[in-house]
């Protein structure tokens, strides 16, 4: 190839390098416009901190933080009763007959039964401490609920997330979920 042809190639490919970025810049400006005409607006809220100044909220909280101690020394007292009883089990062992001994096991293992029942009953997932925070804290959310919708509709914020990590969504549009549009999608 001669010098001649090395510079037309070189011309085409500086000429096809300029083209390309100005179509890269067009694209990129169009791109940048097309964002900013349908940009959303949110905002945040910090739950923690708006939950706090709502003095119900820190007088429900106090009353399930004495319940639940009241219930932690309630099933601590059972099993301080069983370790009890199964030093006294350890101490009369070999006195006992065959009988006895498998009857004070049973009444062992049944009391340490009806205490984590009990424990699961007061703690669980459905326990009467959950129950018992549904029922107090439950309207209180509701009612914050409801000031972070009101204000997000009259200053037009289509979302509002829980700070500070902003994972939880608190307010969107109801315009703005897709989940039926996603499961219509799914189920094609």
């Amino acid at each position: 190839m001669t010098n001649k042809g090395l510079f037309i190639e070189s011309i085409t490919i500086n000429q096809i390098s300029k083209v390309m970025k100005k179509v890269i810049m067009v694209a990129f400006v169009l791109l940048l416009s097309t964002v900013a005409m349908h940009a959303q607006r949110s905002a945040y809220v910090d739950m923690e901190k708006i939950m706090s100044s709502v003095p119900e909220y820190e007088t429900a909280q106090r009353q399930l933080d004495q319940l639940a101690e009241r219930w932690r020394q309630e099933i601590a007292k059972e099993y301080e009763q069983i370790e009890s009883m199964y030093r006294e089990y350890q101490t009369r062992e070999p006195l006992m007959s065959d009988e006895m001994r498998k009857t004070k096991q049973e009444e062992i293992v049944n009391k340490e039964k009806a205490v984590r029942e009990l424990n699961k009953q007061r703690f669980g997932a459905e326990g009467e401490l959950f129950t018992k925070r549904q029922s107090l804290v439950k309207p209180l959310q509701e009612k914050v609920y409801d000031a972070i919708k009101k204000l997000a509709q009259e200053r037009k914020y289509e979302f509002i997330f829980s700070a500070p990590d902003g994972a939880t969504l608190i307010y969107a549009e109801d315009d703005k979920d897709l989940t039926a549009e996603v499961i219509r999608r799914l189920t094609k």
